[in-house]
């Protein structure tokens, strides 16, 4: 019994000896010190981004297809994640306006998330630069008097001079051709 009672106390004593108290987190008070690190891969980017995907929403549902456009850089491409596109700023124009025209009867968004990130480091094909990450949910009526509602997500690039170059846009085609089909 003396043994095993002087073995507790023995470990006792170890684990109180090597008791480490943990790093102490820092307060509001000290300041964090930074060191010369590279810039972060991706970061948040300006709000005024957002500002133009709202903006861009809100032409679209109007029916204003040039006041949408206008924020467009002459060699944009859109794409759709089905694998189709339009490739310059006169033919993506022109294909909503002949969407707007002949196939939808209105249109309207909601539930509007918007993420504005600045991409210095590329981590797999996308290009550096703002990028304007949109998420929402589509509700529109179509000619054919059907209707169609989803999410959607659409990935916006800008170009240097704050224009948009390239759109992905992530849909599921089928309820689209359902509600089209005549």
């Amino acid at each position: 019994m003396k043994k095993i009672f002087a073995w507790a106390a023995c470990s006792i004593f170890i684990i109180a000896c090597n008791n480490e108290k943990p790093a102490e987190e820092p307060t509001a008070a000290e300041p964090l010190t930074e060191t010369a690190a590279a810039p972060a891969p991706v970061e948040f980017a300006d709000a005024r981004y957002t500002e133009i995907g709202k903006d861009g929403l809100a032409a679209l549902a109007s029916g204003d297809v040039d006041r949408w456009m206008s924020n467009y850089a002459d060699n944009a491409v859109y794409i759709w994640n089905n694998g189709d596109s339009a490739a310059g700023k006169p033919a993506i124009s022109a294909y909503w306006k002949k969407r707007r025209a002949e196939d939808i009867d209105s249109i309207s968004f909601s539930n509007v998330i918007w993420l504005p990130v600045k991409v210095s480091k590329t981590q797999a094909n996308e290009q550096p630069g703002v990028w304007l990450l949109g998420w929402y949910m589509v509700d529109v009526k179509y000619k054919t008097g059907k209707k169609m509602v989803q999410w959607m997500h659409m990935a916006t690039h800008f170009d240097a001079t704050d224009k948009i170059d390239r759109v992905i846009h992530y849909l599921d085609r089928a309820p689209v051709l359902a509600a089209t089909k005549k």
